[in-house]
């Protein structure tokens, strides 16, 4: 059994105050032949520029130091691509690390860029990551992806994740689901949620208008999963500029962007899922050990953890995150959320990890309608609407700019410019994409916290990043 010591769980602290100011994105895609990554790395860190109304060269004279985040040298055929992207987006000779994480890559580009602003080694830092994924076939491309599995004890198997996937989806159905066909109809509604908001969204790959029955009639990938509940596989950029305060305030002076407050935490976990030793639940500040007491009685076969069914990376990612940025109860806290929905169960197991609904009860988050923008029961705002970019389902997973997508859409929400940013109809044009004649505005009004959850594997890598409006933080700096 893991048994973590008082330094272990230290609280990490940060030596100043970290500021979002504006971030960029590229349009996404299964296949983008007449963009080279270069150019979509300028797209982000272009509008990224224009959002704070400066040119990117003006921009540019602010930065200090760059982390950029891709997964695999495979897809793109170039080692060392971050090299290639810092000389043409001009920062030469600046220094600048790559980072990798496999699926949580763009959250760990984000953390790494924090933490050089928090320490004082940068006040300006850019956090950009991209993924290159069309010039392979999907096949070629789901084998190298599964390459981030252990070598020498998952890869003979012969596995690809939506196969380690299917095992979790078919555990946590038979003991937290009970079997029910209703909770496979649960998971068919996140697909519905996720790929329908993305008909919203002008950057989005795979917006789709459909039903339930459609998801459930999709081709079998690994059962229980279908096509329409896996997330894509893409092409395109997302970058972030992190600033200390000053810096912060100088750069947003007259812009519609506030600076905002930003704490990136980071857990992990073994690669082998059948090798993941048995331990107490580690405890949000919002649970009680009382209320898992009876996991086992109540749910029989739950009662191992974290087994299966839950992800200990994100778990401890929230831990440090939540203490990190004063954080006590993620659904009356936080205003929006954007988890990394590889497939439809694990969003349902992030639901659990992330403190939103104690393990074994994640299906309420969706069946209660709080995860939506519009609650479809009562009619009313969701509680804490989730994904509305459309997530890795329905927005994206150029892997290394998810994490970083993920924090820019939520920071849409703060600037109240979610609907400058995906209604423009210069922004569809743009893109070759036809504005939908339903396209609704899913601004989540007065929004003052948000989460994103970058995820790699089957939980091997978890970022957890918090965005808040500084005048409405939930602690005092100590």
């Amino acid at each position: 059994m893991i048994k973590f010591s008082e330094r272990q769980l230290r609280v990490p602290k940060l030596a100043r105050p970290v500021y979002l100011v504006t971030a960029g994105q590229s349009k996404f895609d299964r296949a983008m032949p007449d963009k080279r990554t270069e150019e979509l790395c300028i797209d982000a860190f272009t509008q990224a520029a224009e959002l704070i109304n400066k040119t990117p060269a003006e921009l540019k004279r602010y930065i200090h130091t760059c982390y950029y985040g891709h997964f695999a040298d495979h897809f793109g055929d170039q080692l060392l691509g971050e090299a290639v992207i810092h000389d043409r987006l001009g920062l030469d000779p600046l220094g600048n690390a790559g980072i990798k994480t496999g699926g949580a890559t763009g959250g760990s580009t984000l953390w790494e860029g924090m933490k050089a602003v928090a320490s004082g080694y940068s006040d300006c830092v850019l956090a950009m990551g991209w993924e290159r994924m069309d010039e392979v076939p999907t096949d070629e491309g789901n084998f190298l992806i599964s390459c981030a599995a252990d070598k020498d004890w998952e890869s003979p198997l012969g596995h690809v994740y939506t196969g380690y996937y299917a095992v979790m989806a078919q555990k946590y159905w038979k003991v937290f689901g009970k079997e029910q066909p209703s909770f496979r109809r649960t998971l068919a509604e996140i697909a519905v949620k996720h790929r329908g908001y993305a008909r919203f969204n002008p950057y989005a790959q795979g917006p789709m208008k459909i039903t339930v029955e459609d998801v459930l009639n999709s081709p079998v990938v690994a059962y229980p999963l279908r096509a329409l509940d896996c997330c894509l596989m893409s092409v395109g950029a997302a970058c972030a500029i992190l600033c200390d305060e000053k810096t912060a305030v100088e750069l947003t002076k007259g812009t519609k962007n506030k600076p905002l407050r930003i704490w990136v935490a980071a857990g992990s976990h073994t690669l082998r899922p059948a090798d993941r030793l048995h331990m107490e639940i580690p405890l949000l500040p919002n649970e009680t050990a009382k209320q898992y007491k009876d996991l086992g009685k109540r749910f029989p076969g739950g009662e191992r953890y974290p087994g299966f069914t839950g992800f200990l990376g994100a778990r401890m990612a929230a831990w440090y995150g939540y203490r990190m940025a004063g954080i006590v109860d993620p659904m009356e806290d936080l205003d929006v959320i954007e988890l990394h929905d590889a497939f439809t169960i694990s969003d349902v197991q992030s639901y659990e990890d992330v403190g939103l609904r104690p393990y074994g009860e994640g299906r309420d988050y969706v069946e209660s309608g709080d995860c939506y923008h519009k609650n479809p029961h009562t009619g009313k705002p969701g509680r804490l609407p989730s994904n509305l970019s459309g997530g890795l389902i329905g927005c994206l997973l150029a892997v290394g700019a998810t994490g970083i997508m993920q924090t820019f859409e939520s920071a849409t929400h703060f600037w109240n410019r979610w609907a400058e940013i995906h209604g423009d109809p210069k922004i569809w044009k743009k893109f070759n994409r036809q504005k939908p004649a339903d396209w609704t505005n899913l601004q989540v009004k007065g929004a003052k916290r948000a989460l994103a959850i970058s995820h790699a594997g089957v939980g091997s890598h978890v970022t957890a990043t918090i965005l808040m409006d500084p005048d409405h933080l939930l602690k005092e700096d100590a």
